[in-house]
């Protein structure tokens, strides 16, 4: 199911004029759902359970939200198979969460995704490369020798450098700056305030002072990947700092040189990643987390937020803490700390007996 509604959900991006209004059945027919109800129910946009109206269509992704659903002013509700829908007209599948998702991006294609076109306003080298379907929005600064694929936006303020390569269907919103040979995947959301292949962070000290080392690789951003607001990915001393395929990466986060990240990994806000670690796919970092440099992330873990990493992390395990370590032994530990005081004084209290013991 999930493979059918990517292709769905890629489909709805792709166009120019989303429908407003659907049919539940029609809707059931999109996520692949089974209806309960009436199919021919007018639904005319999609809305949290709480703040959704009639005519409109909600979701519950969590059981323990099922206990909103009488009082929920929506026509229809997309719920997990099995689950109970209070009597409302329902459409059952197997991932609400995702399924929802779907119906958010058919009934509201984001504004930005739109094209106008070549502002007279933007500053394009002779020797760029220009595909079919490009906007490039005002002040936008496309250097010598860089590609901008077919159907791409550039954002007001942005700044293209030499040799730079976007791919199809990206979209670079305003001020963002991508520095000279960056590769850009297809697909691929940057938001604003990034910048993708600023200078590692390299420097030799001698005779007590640093000297700059020259950072003259480059970074790699594979296809569908999606970058937050202010994140800094550092290109690399020589080689490249990549990111995978169809990884999410938060505001905020500081991605430094010869960093590798692997596919479909999900990095949260905050986070800061030093040189040179390995990280493998499907590899999820809560906000704020550090990692240090030099180290390997197996496939498949997960860092809790804050954490501090100070070693490899083997593949599919879970971490916690600062230095962190395994996800129960860190609980095991905070559970003890939590009863530190009660422990403290018990023995306090042991020690007074013993002594009375003692002269006794």
């Amino acid at each position: 199911m999930r493979v059918h509604l990517e292709a769905v959900l890629n489909k709805i991006m792709t166009e120019s004029k989303p429908i407003k209004k659907f049919t539940l059945r029609e809707i059931a027919n999109i996520v692949g759902g089974r209806l309960s109800g009436d199919g021919d129910i007018l639904i005319k946009g999609a809305s949290g359970i709480k703040e959704a109206n009639k005519d409109e269509i909600t979701f519950v992704h969590f059981k323990r939200y099922l206990k909103y659903l009488p009082q929920s002013k929506a026509s229809a509700v997309v719920l997990k198979d099995g689950w109970n829908n209070a009597g409302m007209p329902a459409i059952f599948v197997d991932d609400p969460y995702f399924a929802f998702a779907v119906i958010i991006r058919a009934f509201y294609t984001p504004g930005y995704y739109s094209q106008n076109g070549i502002s007279d306003k933007s500053v394009i080298s002779k020797d760029a490369s220009i595909g079919k379907n490009v906007s490039i929005q005002p002040y936008a600064v496309i250097e010598t020798g860089a590609n901008i694929g077919e159907n791409s936006v550039i954002g007001a303020n942005s700044y293209i450098g030499k040799n730079v390569r976007v791919g199809n269907d990206c979209f670079i919103h305003p001020n963002v700056t991508l520095r000279e040979n960056v590769i850009i995947g297809e697909r691929v959301i940057i938001h604003s305030g990034s910048v993708i292949g600023s200078d590692g962070f390299g420097y030799a000290f001698n005779n007590g002072k640093f000297y700059k080392i020259p950072q003259i690789g480059t970074v790699i951003i594979g296809n569908d990947v999606e970058i937050g607001a202010c994140c800094t990915i550092d290109r690399a001393t020589m080689g490249a700092t990549k990111i995978g395929d169809g990884s999410k990466i938060d505001n905020l986060v500081q991605i430094a040189h010869n960093v590798e990240i692997g596919r479909n990994c999900a990095i949260a806000a905050q986070v800061g990643i030093s040189g040179s670690t390995i990280i493998g796919d499907n590899v999820m970092v809560g906000g704020q987390a550090g990692i240090i440099g030099h180290l390997t992330i197996g496939s498949g873990s997960q860092i809790a937020a804050q954490s501090g990493i100070a070693k490899d992390i083997p593949p599919e395990t879970k971490w916690l803490g600062s230095p962190a370590r395994p996800l129960m032994e860190a609980k095991r530990i905070e559970a003890f700390l939590s009863k530190y005081d009660d422990i403290l004084k018990k023995l306090k209290e042991l020690e007074e007996d013993i002594k009375r013991k003692n002269k006794e």
